[in-house]
């Protein structure tokens, strides 16, 4: 009986028979050795790039794994080293802590750096690493004579050297390690140099490391971008799925079905919106009333908290502050007034007020929480504190819709000359930011503030790039007349865009594609507003002219009926 073409030699342990066998090739002989390297040779010319790249990959990984009887074996029957043996010498010495030796196999690899300058900068890590094991084990005069006789004379980045000399003042080895932001003596600072100075060699010298499961990662990776309903987050540690089959997203995982009807609303619904938090849903109606609503994030359905019903123009905005306790609540044209609600309490806290001839429309908080911006077409421009006092007013702006840019002192405002311009209030400073051909009904920003979702009159939703002020992409099938429609962002990572329509859909598309990924049919009128949870990537909400509000969510998500408030489907 023969194994890997080599007799059994009777009593042989299985270390030494594995050590015999290697390459399928016998050691009894000469001409045994002999046939093994002519096999050698044979398998590694009959293998292209690409399949030696494999066999250093998984050698790589294996040897991580502390296999390194297997890789051994793999070696040897492939002919394919892991890395040049000058740089495995290398690697060797320095989890060793050998640093003479270090020195000399640096040497031996300087023909094969890339960069003119790399060997010098090699050799400026090894002996920072060895200047700092000096210092955490007190050998002082060691440390010194490195960083006068070995580091200084390099002539190299001075400033650093600078800062590894005040290390010396260093009482103990844990001040070293807080003060210099290094993690100690040992295998994990040592492995980190290693990774350094890796990237001064060709891989075909030293492989970058774990670079089998970088090369996965960025194959899930890819397919998630490619996946047309990935929403859901994934841990980046590859023990979360499986290698073994293509990531993909069902369509029933999307936030595209019916989980909830609420119809407390008496009249057409024109607003509603998430608050940061994304524990409540406030939505305004033609009906007069704004209601807040809790959301359980457990069953996906949203429970009755309070009615407000003090505006008798109708609630046609609503704005959150940033700590979600408060909440800004708008009119239609003829509304003269926005109103101030305390969420906390319940309490509505000020009517703010200016003109009986005022028009305030709209309305956005700044960053702080501590003021807010409101205006309207009629030409009003305000900016109040939370007390309600106004601040300052911007004459002769039309205002159709405001937001805040993250983190900056400016107001975003769209006005009736088709364009979108930035205020600075504190030193009266305004510019333009984009212009449109056609009227824009409304717009928001994403929480980078660097893109814009814009609904334009007769032409749809448009994406722009505030930074660059550039059209990115017109989004295909939404039907947008002179109504005011609000879209939003959403999803994980904010990936998607949705918004109403006036064919009665909800429209959902993946930001970097024009085409909708998904339709959503239900309600039966003009869908006004769409609004994706901040905190639940699994959660929409839409109000449309129906009366009605619906939630929607993944196929395998809560539906029920909240004390006959709402309808389950």
């Amino acid at each position: 009986m023969q194994a890997n073409g080599c007799p059994q030699h009777n009593g042989e342990t299985e270390e030494s028979a594995t050590t015999s066998q290697q390459n399928g090739a016998c050691l009894s002989t000469t001409n045994g050795n002999m046939q093994r390297s002519d096999e050698n040779h044979t398998i590694m010319k009959s293998m292209s790039r690409t399949e030696q790249d494999i066999v250093r990959l998984i050698g790589q990984h294996l040897r991580g794994l502390g296999l390194n009887r297997t890789v051994e074996q793999l070696i040897a029957e492939s002919g394919c080293m892991l890395e040049h043996s000058s740089a495995a010498k290398f690697r060797a010495h320095i989890m060793d802590g050998d640093w003479e030796k270090a020195d000399h196999d640096l040497s031996e690899l300087k023909d094969m750096v890339d960069c003119p300058q790399g060997t010098l900068k090699m050799k400026f890590l090894l002996l920072e690493q060895k200047y700092l094991e000096y210092l955490e084990v007190g050998r002082e005069m060691d440390a010194l004579h490195c960083l006068r006789h070995e580091l200084t004379p390099l002539k190299y980045n001075t400033e650093r050297v600078h800062v590894l000399s005040s290390y010396m003042m260093c009482s103990n080895a844990n001040d070293l390690r807080e003060m210099s932001e290094w993690s100690g003596k040992g295998h994990e600072s040592r492995q980190k140099l290693v990774e350094k100075l890796q990237t001064f060699l060709p891989p075909t010298v030293m492989l970058p490391p774990s670079r089998l499961l970088t090369l996965l990662s960025q194959a899930v990776e890819m397919q998630k971008d490619k996946c047309p309903f990935h929403n859901t987050k994934m841990d980046k540690n590859l023990d979360a799925f499986s290698l073994l089959l293509d990531h993909i997203c069902t369509k029933d995982q999307f936030p595209c079905h019916t989980t909830q009807i609420i119809n407390d609303h008496c009249d057409e619904v024109w607003f509603c919106r998430f608050s940061p938090d994304g524990n409540k849903l406030a939505t305004g109606s033609k009906d007069g009333t704004m209601v807040i609503w809790d959301v359980d994030f457990e069953t996906f359905e949203l429970r009755h908290r309070k009615s407000c019903e003090n505006n008798t123009y109708g609630v046609a905005f609503l704005a959150w502050s940033p700590d979600s306790s408060h909440i800004l609540a708008c009119g239609p044209d003829d509304c003269s007034e926005v109103l101030l609600w305390n969420i906390d309490t319940g309490e509505l806290r000020q009517k703010i007020t200016q003109s009986s001839d005022d028009s305030l429309t709209s309305a956005a908080w700044h960053t702080d929480g501590k003021k807010f911006v409101t205006g309207g077409t009629r030409g009003q421009f305000y900016i109040c504190d939370i007390d309600g006092t106004m601040l300052d007013n911007w004459e002769g702006v039309r205002v159709q819709c405001l937001a805040c840019q993250n983190d900056t002192k400016l107001f975003l405002a769209a006005d009736t000359h088709h364009r979108i311009r930035a205020y600075n209030f504190d030193d009266q400073h305004d510019y333009n930011i984009l212009q449109e051909d056609h009227p824009i009904m409304s717009f928001t920003v994403n929480d980078t503030g660097r893109l814009a979702l814009v609904n334009v009159a007769t032409q749809g939703v448009h994406l722009w790039d505030l930074k660059d002020k550039v059209l990115l992409r017109k989004f295909q099938g939404v039907t947008q007349g002179f109504y005011t429609i609000y879209s939003c962002f959403g999803g994980l990572n904010q990936d998607f865009v949705a918004s109403g329509s006036e064919d009665n859909k909800v429209y959902i598309w993946h930001s970097k594609k024009e085409a909708p990924v998904a339709t959503l049919e239900g309600h039966s009128r003009t869908v006004n507003c769409v609004h994706w949870n901040p905190k639940l990537p699994s959660m929409i909400a839409s109000a449309s002219d129906d009366g009605t509000v619906r939630i929607w969510g993944p196929l395998d998500k809560g539906n029920g009926n909240e004390s006959g408030r709402s309808t389950p489907v």
